[in-house]
């Protein structure tokens, strides 16, 4: 059918992507429209987020992550992951690669299913910050991973409410203009780190979420020192492995590693976005 895309449907730990490649400009010029329609589920394909594999002469390729309210988003760790994969499979680029984001060059190492990403250094990092939410007062810290994340540590976190604080803080003042995402951490006996994340631009809770992860790890890597890799077990019961090394007042060498599963092929006929 005319104006058909060819698309795939990944997910990286349970955070899910509808990833097509643009390099010769076949999605439609309002993009925002049509992210908003074809990420909605039950109604169409349904994902997280949307990401554009597009060309570039200094890289293998670049892209483009929009999450699923249409809104673009400055990096996604799991939708990096699943675009390196993607890039990989269908030969756009080798098993390791160099793309650009709009936090800058990334590099990633694919291995099967696995997918080692190096991520940009993380910058801002306050732990012990507090604010009065409706529920009382709340202690957290902050850090930015590729996009800005509140860490908050709960000891019953599998039982917590993260949607209502989390929507909360996601839209505070302190965040303004571009609010946060807001992850819950708890430490493991076994020494890995439980996360469930409130996302910024799905506006819910998701079964994963990459830079969340880091946020996680870094965070507690500074407040109990944990050591590098961290094993942070996601709401779908994926691991995704952090490593990082310390560096003076922040960390560097940061990378993230998981799977990133192509779930199926297929072509948008127009009446996935059409209103």
């Amino acid at each position: 059918m005319k104006n058909a895309i060819a698309f795939t449907k990944m997910n990286g730990s349970g955070n899910d992507f509808i990833v097509i490649d643009n390099r010769r400009a076949v999605v439609p010029e309002n993009l925002t429209d049509f992210v908003v329609a074809v990420c909605r589920r039950k109604l169409s394909v349904g994902a997280d987020g949307l990401i554009l594999i597009e060309a570039a002469s200094d890289m293998d390729f670049r892209w483009r992550f929009f999450n699923s309210d249409g809104s673009r988003a400055e990096m996604c760790g799991n939708g990096a992951r699943c675009a390196a994969r993607f890039a990989y499979v269908f030969g756009i680029a080798g098993t390791r690669m160099t793309f650009g984001t709009d936090v800058g060059p990334v590099s990633a190492a694919v291995q099967g299913e696995r997918v080692k990403v190096r991520m940009t250094r993380p910058r801002d990092m306050e732990l012990g910050r507090r604010l009065e939410l409706s529920s009382g007062p709340v202690t957290f810290a902050r850090i930015n991973t590729g996009v800005p994340h509140v860490v908050i540590e709960r000891e019953d976190l599998e039982a917590a409410d993260v949607v209502t604080p989390g929507r909360e803080l996601r839209r505070h003042p302190a965040f303004a203009p571009a609010g946060t995402n807001v992850n819950f951490v708890q430490r493991r006996a076994n020494g890995s780190v439980a996360i469930r994340t409130y996302e910024r631009g799905v506006e819910d809770e998701t079964l994963a979420c990459g830079t969340g992860s880091i946020a996680g790890a870094l965070v507690l890597a500074r407040a109990h020192g944990l050591a590098s890799p961290v094993h942070m077990v996601t709401r779908s019961g994926g691991v995704l492995t952090i490593h990082f090394q310390p560096s003076g007042d922040g960390f560097d060498d940061v990378h993230l590693e998981g799977d990133a599963r192509l779930v199926y092929t297929g072509v948008l006929q127009p009446d996935a976005w059409m209103p």
